[in-house]
This record gives C-alpha cells, sequence and structure tokens, in this order.
C-alpha cells in the first residue's frame, strides 16, 4: 500500500511538532517551488539552491509561530520567508547597499508602443524568466516582489530602506526596461 496522503493542515501541525516525516514530506512539497522563487531573485544557482535550503530550515524552525488559514497558506508564508531572506542578501551584496541615485530618479518611461497582450502570451514562459533575469538587481527585486510576489510598495520601501516613490520609480524603470527587450525580441522574432 502506498503512503496515505497528508492534507496542508496536517502537515503544518506534524511540522509544529517537528515531526522527520512531516519535516520531509514539507520539503518534498516545497523545495521544488522555493528553489524556482529563489532563482528569480538570485542569479547564482548554487546561491539560490542554499538560499532555499536555508529558508526551509527557517521554516521548519519557527512552524509554532504559523497560523494555518486554508489550503496554500503555508506556501504563502514560506514563500514570504524566502522573500524576505532574498532580499536581505541581496541587500548584504556591496552593489544593492545603496541604491543608485539614477534608479530612483527621472523618469525613465519609453514613449514606444506597448506590445499587445496576445503577442505577449506568445513569447515562452523561460525566455520572459531570462528577460527578467537580465534586470539590475535593483530593478529585478522590485519587479519581482510587486509584480509576482504581490508585495505592495509600502512593504517594498520598508524591506529595501528605500522610499515608497522610489519603490513606484525603480518599478516603473524595470517595466521600461522589459518593454524594450520585449518589443526588440517581437521585432526579431515576427512574432
Amino acid at each position: 500500500m502506498g503512503k496515505a496522503i497528508i492534507t496542508e493542515q496536517e502537515l503544518a501541525l506534524g511540522c509544529a511538532r517537528k515531526e522527520r516525516d512531516a519535516q520531509g514530506e514539507l520539503y518534498a512539497r516545497y523545495a521544488a517551488g522555493l528553489y524556482a522563487l529563489c532563482l528569480r531573485y538570485i542569479e547564482n544557482r548554487e546561491d539560490a539552491r542554499d538560499l532555499m535550503h536555508d529558508a526551509m530550515i527557517k521554516a521548519m524552525d519557527n512552524f509554532r509561530s504559523f497560523r494555518y488559514a486554508g489550503e496554500g497558506s503555508i506556501w504563502a508564508w514560506m514563500s514570504r520567508i524566502t522573500v524576505n531572506m532574498a532580499v536581505d542578501r541581496l541587500k548584504e551584496n556591496s552593489r544593492f547597499r545603496q541604491i543608485p541615485f539614477d534608479e530612483v530618479s527621472g523618469a525613465e518611461v519609453e514613449n514606444a508602443l506597448e506590445p499587445d497582450a496576445e503577442s505577449v502570451r506568445a513569447v515562452p514562459d523561460d525566455v520572459l524568466d531570462e528577460m527578467i533575469a537580465g534586470l539590475p538587481p535593483v530593478k529585478r527585486t522590485v519587479f519581482n516582489m510587486y509584480c509576482i510576489d504581490g508585495f505592495s510598495h509600502k512593504d517594498i520601501a520598508k524591506a529595501l530602506g528605500i522610499s515608497e516613490r522610489g519603490s513606484t520609480s525603480i518599478l516603473a524603470k524595470a517595466r521600461a526596461s522589459l518593454k524594450k527587450v520585449l518589443t526588440d525580441y517581437l521585432n526579431k522574432t515576427g512574432l
């Protein structure tokens, strides 16, 4: 007979009690997703893998503070831990310690036409991921936090030590950069 599938709530209870089987199941269910999340913030695969392991350990050590709020709440909680740890690691990086003035000042918004939604959907996901990964660290981090991970500008500002206005400015610049790369790709491939 196969192993019984446990619910997310049972998994949370087992992890809070530090049961090895539950912790193993937690790792099996969430490690790959957390690793993919780490890769969005950390360029180096080894560093991303280390971050994923560290985030997993931190979650396991702190499961008593987790509050189950329905299906998906473990993922939401663990991804928040992971993103916060990724941001902390990026802030330790000398390029990230002080955000360059040109990242938050000026208006770098392109006037070119926006690519239409149908064309964007035709771009393979791995190509879009590469485009995002190609952004400078500050722009990539703000873009990921806001557009993909659902952080507010207030939360981003607090995490990065910048103003909310700075966060919105960096996001606008990240979007403008992505729009240019996306438009170039669409023109080159004829999509």
